[in-house]
């Protein structure tokens, strides 16, 4: 499997998926923490992917997302985008509705 297929199959195993620095137990950056601040405060069911640890995902994934920075919030599969449009989404609230359709959606 290469590292596009592994990015494709890990968006569609997690509904909510934050690729960042670091855990959300032990965020690497300010923007990582931030996002899982936000994520948190949203009550937000997310799985996490450590970029650091893996050099040639984190490089897979910015030609993939044609997003050059991280964190990166997948919601069904879809990059919502970086930190600065995590914050503006959850200042709208429209961060919280994205999320709780996800809940709402049947599993499979």
């Amino acid at each position: 499997m290469d590292t596009i297929e592994r990015i494709e199959t890990q968006l569609k195993a997690h509904p909510v998926l934050l690729y960042m620095k670091g855990t959300p137990a032990f965020p690497q950056c300010g923007f990582s923490g931030r996002a899982v601040q936000i994520l948190d405060a949203c009550g937000a069911d997310y799985s996490s992917v450590n970029i650091l640890e893996e050099p040639e995902l984190r490089e897979a994934l910015k030609a993939y997302s044609h997003w050059p920075t991280y964190p990166q919030l997948y919601v069904d599969g879809e990059l919502l985008g970086g930190c600065d449009i995590i914050i503006e989404m959850y200042q709208s609230g429209e961060l919280q509705k994205r999320l709780d359709s996800v809940k709402a959606a049947p599993a499979g």
